[in-house]
């Protein structure tokens, strides 16, 4: 690992490791309570449990944009576990805190902010602009 002024102490990696520790511990709760509903939704319309059926068209529609709205956050929020999971992997393996574009380190700034981030702010732009990094 190249050394450098943005380079993480024991400290600062140790408290990064716990806040994205607890932040998948989070998640992983959201995300099996929404998935537990979700399913208990669709298993009470599939068995024919017409007290929880609708009889509107708009209370239908309504139901459909909540069913998917939630499965978009459970996508979502099983994206940010995977990428807390693979920060956790470069922590324990040593290559936290390196941008995977450039190779320069991250800004510490940019860490505490977005801890699992893989890459420095430049290399983001550039890939959210559609340019390679």
């Amino acid at each position: 690992m190249p050394q450098s002024k943005n380079k993480l102490s024991a400290a600062e990696r140790k408290a990064l490791k716990e806040l994205l520790t607890r932040r998948r511990a989070v998640l992983s709760g959201d995300v099996n309570t929404m998935q537990d509903n979700t399913l208990k939704k669709s298993v009470s319309a599939a068995s024919g449990d017409l007290s929880t059926v609708p009889y509107h068209m708009a209370d239908v529609g309504t139901d459909n944009f909540e069913h998917e709205f939630t499965l978009g956050l459970i996508e979502n929020e099983e994206e940010e576990l995977r990428e807390i999971d693979a920060a956790i992997e470069r922590l324990n393996s040593g290559t936290f805190g390196l941008c995977e574009s450039c190779q320069k380190p991250i800004p510490k700034s940019r860490l505490k902010i977005v801890p699992f981030a893989r890459l420095c702010i430049e290399c983001k732009k550039d890939e959210e602009n559609g340019r390679p990094a």
